[in-house]
């Protein structure tokens, strides 16, 4: 890989600026515990010196989780991505991050609608990981921080991550019973019935998109409660509680049923009133693997919510 140090034309503005080509970039997985240095000169020394990969490191060219770090003993641990660039990563700058809950485990945070959780294929700069590794390191440069899980990009809400490898597995390994309430705020067109459980099996085609299936050894079960507490003569606000964490089962299972949500063009082609897609993860109640204690981490229902069916300061939550 050649190292390009030009630097020319940084300080201009750039609207894709935190994106990155993938063919300019050298992807890698981490498979066990060990520091950045090592793992590079692992997979790049055979055609780099170490000299020239601690260059690549001291210019920004590298990141791990869409992060750039410097720090030749930065801690990596199984599941990281670390890429190397021919380029530096300079992501766009994002300064707003609203936490919700901080401890020495946890950090907390509500993520605005239109933002990635975790990097993508193509962004690599402008994520709610990024933004909330920027926070952490603010104070500790060597701080870490690992992804519990994850929301859709133009889902806006709670969203849980640790600062701590071991808690992060231990939570993830058994989310499904520390996990005890993840409640959503959905817009979707039309008025449904007042109050409706729907239980069916979902599968992921070539394309990555969600159907419903009649075959349950193909699909897996998802469980979708809801609760209508608002209408209007296009629409329903619902408050819906999911009993399982399957990909985008909200918008498929009632859009399957004729409620889609609005903005919505992945599983249809609904009305956009608010101009962002009428999902909000307004409450998510985990319990603490190691204690038991009893997390319920909320976010207040967004304006343009609340605005659509006249719920000003009405809000629940």
């Amino acid at each position: 890989m050649q190292v390009n140090n030009k630097r020319k034309g940084y300080g201009k503005a750039n609207p894709n600026r935190g994106k990155v080509d993938p063919r300019s970039i050298r992807e890698y997985k981490v498979y066990v515990e060990t520091t950045l240095l090592e793992f590079l000169l692992f997979k790049m020394g055979k055609e780099l010196s170490r000299n020239a990969v601690k260059h690549l490191l001291s210019h920004k060219q590298v990141a791990v989780g869409g992060v750039p770090v410097s720090q030749f003993d930065y801690r990596l641990y199984p599941e990281d991505t670390v890429i190397v660039s021919k380029l530096p990563i300079r992501p766009k700058a994002e300064r707003h991050l609203k936490v919700i809950y901080e401890d020495h485990l946890l950090l907390v945070i509500d993520k605005p609608t239109k933002l990635l959780s975790v990097e993508s294929d193509k962004e690599k700069g402008r994520t709610a990981y990024h933004m909330a590794s920027d926070y952490l390191k603010a104070k500790d440069p060597k701080a870490r921080l690992f992804v519990v899980h994850r929301l859709d990009e133009d889902t806006s809400g709670v969203l849980v991550f640790s600062k701590d490898y071991d808690y992060k597995e231990a939570l993830q390994r058994s989310w499904g019973d520390l996990c005890l309430r993840r409640g959503y705020y959905a817009i979707v067109e039309g008025q449904t019935a007042k109050e409706a459980t729907y239980r069916d099996y979902l599968e992921q085609d070539k394309n990555n998109l969600v159907h419903l299936t009649g075959d349950k050894t193909k699909g897996k079960l998802s469980v979708t409660h809801f609760v209508r507490i608002a209408e209007s003569p296009l629409y329903s606000l619902l408050d819906v509680d999911i009993s399982t964490g399957r990909k985008n089962q909200i918008r498929v299972q009632l859009g399957t049923r004729g409620h889609h949500v609005v903005g919505d063009d992945k599983y249809g082609r609904p009305s956009d009133p608010l101009h962002r897609l009428g999902l909000h993860a307004y409450e998510l109640k985990i319990k603490c693997p190691y204690t038991g204690r009893v997390f319920d981490f909320k976010s207040k229902m967004p304006s343009c919510f609340a605005t659509l069916f006249a719920l000003q300061g009405k809000a629940r939550k």
